[in-house]
């Protein structure tokens, strides 16, 4: 398995990992459509950077992190989102490998925070971040639908 930089030849194999993701979190849904334009939005981003797990044969994982200015810590930051390994491939440790990879990559760049958001009853999820070196803020999540 090889941890790499995405490329848009892998947006259908990506689109398909993040249905996997969408179907589990509640405030979101999967739609093909919405998720090809998406990625192929954050690969033109020179700010932003997908990475993902390859056998070989088919992608198993990916993540992806965006560049974001915090004014708490002065610097910029690390927003993650959409950390997915395929169903079949969890728990051999390339969620793992697919953090360490970018978190490599924010130190590069002088990051000095990630953060992210998961479903607050993804408990498998959850566990995971933990055990990663994450930890629980006291901020809570809002969202609110723009019309477009």
């Amino acid at each position: 398995m090889k941890i790499r930089t995405a490329t848009s030849d892998d947006i259908p194999a990506m689109a398909e990992l993040l249905h996997e993701l969408f179907a589990v979190e509640v405030d979101f849904s999967p739609h093909y459509p919405t998720q090809v334009r998406g990625l192929e939005l954050l690969l033109k981003r020179e700010h932003a950077v997908i990475f993902v797990a390859d056998t070989g044969d088919q992608l198993i994982g990916m993540c992806t992190v965006q560049i974001h200015v915090s004014t708490a810590k002065g610097n910029e930051v690390g927003i993650v989102e959409d950390v997915i390994i395929d169903v079949d491939h969890r728990g051999k440790g390339i969620g793992s490998t697919l953090l360490r990879k970018l978190e490599e990559w924010a130190s590069e760049r002088g990051l000095t925070r990630l953060q992210l958001q998961a479903d607050r009853d993804n408990h498998p999820a959850l566990g995971f971040y933990r055990r990663q070196g994450w930890h629980l803020t006291n901020l809570i999540g809002w969202m609110k639908q723009l019309e477009t």
